[in-house]
């Protein structure tokens, strides 16, 4: 499977399963045009575009446009565009095509996804086995769960971070391994002051 470093951006949950069947990396779903208000996934993004960059892959019909180009106007950083090809047909699970008849990424064959994303230029690599990853463990040994102020100290730790505070303690988890080492975090939290309490 090809591990990508940036997070991914996808208009719909088939499309996340579509990518995810090829792909392994972080992928965001926008949920449509509801990205438009949606601040916290928008923090989300822009904290992804600052540490590891995004790659923006929605459809490319009217929608996707529209979707691609408020994100492009809404978020700083390392910012991919790949590009589907114009590819007329249906999806398997819809009864009629899109209004434009264009397929969207969870119609495309994985070989054009894949030649779309060469030709923007990502980068693929292998994944670091050998690196330490952040566990629950961790988490636990550094107050950010089971203990009684965990919940003070995540919304802490996330503030600083410039991540949506309401995240659970597994997105907390996949969203540091996906952004930083072990010595990074523990670099970080060693910065912060947690003093204080709920």
């Amino acid at each position: 499977m090809i591990h990508i470093q940036q997070a991914i951006i996808v208009e719909g949950k088939y499309d996340k399963i579509k990518l995810s069947s090829v792909i392994d990396a972080v992928i965001i779903v926008t949920n449509g045009f509801s990205i438009f208000k949606d601040k916290e996934k928008m923090s989300l993004i822009r904290a992804y575009a600052e540490k590891t960059g995004v790659i923006i892959l929605t459809d490319s019909d009217s929608a996707g446009f529209k979707i691609r180009n408020y994100l492009k106007g809404s978020v700083k950083g390392n910012i991919t565009n790949v590009y589907i090809p114009d590819v007329f047909g249906k999806e398997r699970r819809k009864e009629k095509a899109s209004k434009e008849g264009k397929l969207g990424v969870e119609g495309m064959d994985a070989e054009i996804i894949i030649d779309a994303l060469k030709k923007a230029g990502v980068v693929f690599s292998e994944r670091n086995t050998q690196q330490k990853r952040i566990t629950r463990m961790d988490l636990y040994e550094d107050g950010f769960s089971g203990g009684e102020n965990s919940s003070f100290k995540r919304k802490r730790l996330l503030k600083h971070l410039e991540l949506p505070e309401l995240l659970s303690v597994s997105g907390m988890l996949d969203i540091l391994n996906s952004m930083f080492t072990l010595d990074e975090y523990k670099r970080i939290i060693s910065e912060i002051d947690f003093e204080g309490g709920e």
